[in-house]
């Protein structure tokens, strides 16, 4: 499970650069789902996985339909 402290520290990698705010939402207790561009990060043992690849592979797979646990890359 992941700390809300920290959930509103962390930002999306692909949309934070960009200048956009990035918001990550938790979803399933082990996603980051980017709130502007819909990209999804694992959290795997406790750490979330934010390299914009790994969202990037996750981009088009509805919220819904994410599997739990996420497979480890």
């Amino acid at each position: 499970m992941i700390d809300q402290e920290l959930l509103t520290i962390l930002r999306c990698p692909h949309c934070a650069p960009q200048g956009r705010e990035g918001l990550l939402e938790l979803v399933k207790e082990c996603w980051l789902v980017c709130q502007e561009c819909g990209r999804k990060y694992p959290i795997i043992d406790d750490i979330p996985y934010m390299l914009e690849e790994i969202g990037n592979r996750w981009s088009t797979t509805p919220a819904e339909r994410l599997p739990v646990p996420p497979p480890r890359e």
